[in-house]
């Protein structure tokens, strides 16, 4: 319902100046158009009295003055008089639906033009037809005048400013003729009149405009009321109710009798309470808030907006009900009226908004909320009770990987089973929820002994990483657990989610599979971690990044045929920073991306000092390959430093596949169409990437240290793998790499397994760009 504009305050008469009254201008917030639509209306119902009176006193003037003037020049003045008045009539009837509509300025105008018109030639008259008259004639003449002036006074009050037009003109002429004939105290008198008659029309109208504008007041105020009225009929959730001093219904509005789903004859002196008890009326048991409204009837004593469980043929709903005492003529009771509506739907989104706020619609367990107040409650509890409570955080491991190869409907499905696990683990005291994404936390209150904590972590690891069936695939995930007792490791809720997340991510950090108690040292790594951040982010600025390359050789003649560019960090507030510690910093704090574009900048541009035949390697992160500008880069680099493109091959490892596939094969497939090539690192550690090997046509594919150390100790699995990626790359037109090389041995066992390069310290460690250049002036210094 849209809701009515507020109406504009009644002005009080002293509230209405003389130029508003007037209508020559207006005043504050007031709506002075629309007040000037309210006064012309009744100008339409005076106009033909006012032309009847001008022909009669016009009638009167031409009995006094017809012999003396002459018929001529009476004709003439009467046929202007009352051309005027017809005119004034034809106008002032336009404006007879002017309550309706808004009075512009040019019909203000118009309608003011016949009374300045008329007062002219009455005035033309006034001074004119005297001089042919007898002092008598004259005086007679000034009583019409008086008459004329004094009826338009008190019978056009509409009109405030024509009026004042028209009065203002005759008196001033009837003022000069009555000088000139030496008549000064008649022209006194006159001029008093006039001033009497100007504040007489004046303080009229500003009586006459407030009169009207309360008038339209009420009416809008009627209106608005009507509307109420209607809309709220027009409403079918809400019902006008009646019941009399014995509580039975009276007056039932069909709309009250379809919310009780009964005829109106039916329920007609019936008994409110035992038509909306329903079953429970036989035996007494009524809801409590039934058992309310019956006290309020009771007690006849007003209630607004209360609650009420009723029961309609057999079904539960929600009532909303209002209701007032009412009283007769000598005030005595005669029952209660009010309103009611059905609000069971209402209440329903009510309860449900009210779930979703505590807790999570995918696996139907308590939200952050609810489990920050549940820890909020469990603190307080042990402090009162000088008791412990606890905090385990859960996250999944490998639950990223099954997420973006199988998608996000599977990992949802997989999370409502991590779900229903973890609740079949809870005991007494415990409660568990999720945090958000594959993070999961448990709240124990009155915590026992530690080794609880330690028995549940490791069941919730165990029963964790069992396998799951989800969409006919088998999946594994893990999951790692931190946890912090409180108040020990912490007073406040966030105190100790802060410490519970530290030793989770601990525990992630050795690997995961495992649970990690809150130590205070943690703090000192997450602090370590924090700085190592911050001055990573201005390493690239500070100059503070190189390039090392290992150089990689012919498996048969031992020569160098490429380098791998390896990045290297020389800190100048915390010194050498080992790549395995700094580039997962880099990865998850989005740095690589810049450090990357770096790194493919610099590669190309010191192997552009090299031999032609030698190649440089650079690895590329899933980040960075997923950059929509990842192509426009590699351009950028080769022309800089005006590499060939077919010496540049770019290494990525298998875990591109499971971000996004598609995005990442047009990216690789962009760089190979430059003529660039695309080596396959780590190949078989990750994930079964057959497919997009035979789609997308790696140059070579590398053969990871682990296969390479385990074939060398006479592993059969490890010697297995090998043969079959030699082979398969063969088939498939593409090169073997064995990285992790560091002794003879191994170099000849993988010479005799077929592999076509080989990578690792028995040829070279990672080296200075100087150092690699220098060895193509002395090859003998390659295994120096």
């Amino acid at each position: 319902m849209t809701e009515p504009h507020a109406p504009p305050v009644i002005p009080q008469p002293a509230d209405l100046p003389v130029s508003a009254i007037l209508g020559l201008s207006g005043k504050g917030d007031l709506d002075w158009s629309r007040i000037r639509g309210l006064q012309y209306p009744a100008l339409a119902k005076l106009a033909f009295y006012r032309l009847y009176v001008h022909a009669i006193l016009a009638t009167f003037v031409a009995q006094i003055y017809i012999s003396k003037v002459g018929v001529a020049g009476m004709a003439v003045w009467m046929l202007a008089l009352l051309a005027i008045q017809w005119r004034g009539k034809r106008i002032d009837l336009s404006l007879a639906d002017a309550d309706r509509r808004r009075v512009t300025r040019s019909e203000f105008l118009r309608q003011a033009s016949t009374a300045v018109l008329s007062g002219l030639v009455w005035s033309a008259a006034i001074v004119a037809f005297p001089f042919f008259g007898t002092p008598d004639d004259l005086m007679a003449f000034m009583m019409i005048v008086v008459i004329l002036t004094s009826g338009s006074v008190f019978f056009f009050t509409a009109a405030p400013f024509g009026i004042v037009c028209f009065i203002t003109l005759i008196c001033l002429a009837a003022m000069l003729q009555l000088a000139v004939a030496d008549m000064w105290h008649s022209a006194v008198a006159m001029l008093l009149f006039l001033i009497v008659g100007l504040l007489g029309s004046i303080e009229v109208g500003r009586t006459f405009l407030t009169a009207r504008f309360a008038e339209a007041l009420v009416t809008e105020k009627e209106e608005v009321v009507s509307l109420l009225l209607r809309e709220f009929e027009e409403n079918e959730a809400d019902w006008l109710w009646e019941v009399d001093v014995a509580r039975r219904l009276r007056s039932v509005s069909p709309r009250f009798a379809f919310a009780l789903g009964r005829p109106q004859v039916e329920v007609e002196g019936m008994p409110l309470l035992e038509l909306v008890a329903g079953r429970s009326w036989q035996s007494g048991q009524f809801p409590a808030s039934l058992h309310d409204l019956a006290e309020r009837l009771k007690n006849r004593e007003n209630f607004s907006n209360i609650l009420v469980q009723v029961s309609i043929l057999g079904e539960e709903r929600w009532w909303e009900l209002s209701g007032t005492p009412i009283r007769d003529d000598r005030g005595r009771f005669a029952g209660f009226r009010g309103v009611g509506s059905d609000v069971t739907e209402q209440r329903a989104s009510s309860e449900k908004i009210a779930y979703l706020a505590r807790f999570d619609t995918l696996t139907h367990l308590p939200n952050r909320l609810q489990l920050t107040e549940a820890l909020g409650e469990a603190l307080r509890h042990a402090e009162q009770w000088r008791t412990r409570g606890a905090l385990l955080m859960v996250d999944l491991d490998r639950f990223k990987s099954v997420n973006d190869s199988l998608g996000h409907m599977t990992g949802d499905k997989l999370l409502a089973q991590v779900a229903a696990r973890l609740k079949s683990l809870m005991g007494e005291n415990q409660l568990c929820g999720r945090l958000g994404g594959d993070e999961f936390a448990i709240v124990i209150r009155d915590l026992h002994s530690v080794d609880d904590i330690d028995r549940l972590a490791a069941r919730i690891v165990e029963r964790l990483s069992e396998p799951y069936q989800v969409d006919h695939h088998t999946l594994y995930v893990g999951a790692s657990v931190g946890s912090a007792i409180g108040p020990r490791d912490g007073n406040t809720v966030e105190e100790l989610m802060r410490n519970a997340d530290l030793a989770l991510y601990g525990a992630k950090d050795t690997g995961g599979g495992e649970h990690r108690r809150f130590e205070p040292m943690l703090h000192a790594f997450a602090e370590e971690r924090r700085q190592l951040e911050v001055a990573l982010r201005k390493a690239l600025g500070r100059d503070e990044m190189e390039l090392h390359y290992q150089p990689v050789v012919d498996s048969r003649s031992e020569a160098v045929v490429s380098f791998e560019a390896l990045v290297r960090w020389n800190s100048a507030d915390h010194g050498f920073i080992s790549p395995g510690k700094f580039i997962p910093l880099a990865e998850d704090t989005r740095l690589i991306v810049p450090i990357g574009r770096w790194v493919m900048r610099k590669a190309c541009e010191e192997a552009r000092n090299w031999p032609e035949h030698i190649k440089v390697n650079v690895n590329v992160s899933p980040e960075q390959l997923l950059e929509p500008t990842f192509h426009e880069e590699v351009v950028e680099a080769l022309a800089a430093s005006g590499l060939k493109p077919e010496r540049l091959e770019v290494e990525v490892t298998e875990s591109i596949f499971l971000r996004d596939a598609s995005v990442a094969r047009n990216a690789l497939e962009q760089v190979m169409a430059l003529g660039c090539s695309v080596a396959l690192d780590d190949f078989g550690t990750g994930y079964s990437s057959l497919g997009y090997i035979r789609k997308l046509r790696f140059s070579t594919i590398k053969v990871d240290r682990t296969f390479v150390q385990g074939a060398a100790q006479g592993s059969k699995e490890s010697l297995a793998i090998i043969n079959a990626v030699v082979a398969m790359a063969k088939s498939l037109d593409m090169t073997t790499t064995a990285e992790g090389v560091e002794t003879a041995e191994e170099a000849e066992l993988i010479r005799n397994l077929g592999c076509d390069k080989i990578q690792g310290y028995y040829f070279g460690r990672p080296m200075p760009s100087q150092d690699a250049l220098r060895l193509f002036s002395n090859p003998q210094q390659l295994r120096a």
